[in-house]
């Protein structure tokens, strides 16, 4: 652990007078600022964001991944994932191996149990927190710019990370060792189904594709300043769809206003009596009493 501390993914990129790209995928965690200029080829920036976007993607499997490794130790064969080693040992006639004082067994029957000692669970732990912080779509109300280092970077400090955790390296089916080792490939699995390929990707903005045979000064135009929400999609998804002019949380919040509106409307039509004659408004020697 000694040998990672004081390494931390670099998070902040300052906001320069360049084009910033809010860039959004099909859901809401499919987001990050990018920056670049106007004179940067469309084809050159789709590149850059397939990068960025796989990256991410990259970097929360091996959140979820990690977060596993550390609690429950490396996979078991993927033929021997799912079974109960007590009950397999039982049927099989045979001992169970010996457990170390790490063993913590894992309920899904994944992963074989030898997990990592305290101190270093807790540093495999705080580079993956790190590294998912660096993609987060927070960055993007933090106005901070995702780079393909930063990310980058963040993935070389979890490859450290599970070196000291088990020196011995993890089994090539790991799916940890899989993600720091091997690059996306666009597929059908759970997995892959939302990783794009750069040579087909698509870039649209305010309805239309950005070409990549242009130049972004020719959608944009030459200013440096400019600021635009752009999505990425699939070859061959069409335009993606408008989004709501008000988020789901807005969408909620008008609702409930306007239900308790309505709940105070109703309860004053049914309301016939003239106590409100009491109230202060309704005085009608109040402003002789107030100089009297």
């Amino acid at each position: 652990a000694r040998g990672l501390r004081g390494l931390r993914p670099k998070q902040t990129t300052p906001l320069n007078a360049m084009v910033l790209i809010h860039c959004k995928g099909k859901t809401e965690e499919h987001q990050f600022l990018f920056e670049t200029t106007v004179d940067s080829p469309v084809s050159t920036v789709v590149r850059e964001l397939v990068e960025i976007h796989n990256l991410r993607l990259r970097i929360f499997r091996l959140k979820v991944e990690g977060d596993e490794l550390a609690s429950h130790g490396p996979c078991r064969p993927p033929d021997k994932q799912g079974l109960d080693e007590d009950i397999q040992a039982e049927a099989d006639g045979v001992a169970t191996q010996e457990r170390g004082s790490t063993y913590v067994k894992d309920p899904n029957g994944k992963r074989d149990g030898n997990a990592p000692i305290s101190q270093v669970q807790t540093m495999l732990r705080k580079a993956l927190d790190d590294a998912a912080c660096a993609a987060s779509k927070k960055q993007v109300a933090q106005k901070i710019v995702t780079t393909k280092k930063a990310l980058l970077d963040a993935i070389d400090i979890i490859r450290g990370a599970v070196m000291i955790s088990y020196p011995m390296g993890i089994p090539k089916w790991d799916p940890v060792r899989l993600d720091i080792e091997s690059d996306e490939t666009p597929g059908n699995t759970p997995s892959n189904v939302d990783v794009l390929d750069p040579n087909t990707a698509q870039l649209w903005w305010a309805g239309k594709q950005l070409l990549p045979s242009n130049k972004l000064s020719v959608h944009l135009g030459n200013n440096e300043k400019t600021k635009v929400i752009a999505k990425l999609t699939k070859k061959g998804n069409g335009p993606p769809q408008r989004e709501a002019p008000v988020s789901a949380e807005e969408q909620k919040a008008m609702m409930a206003y306007y239900h308790k509106r309505q709940e105070e409307m109703a309860a004053l039509e049914r309301n016939q009596e003239d106590d409100y004659n009491n109230s202060a408004w309704a005085n009608n020697a109040a402003l002789k009493s107030h100089f009297s």
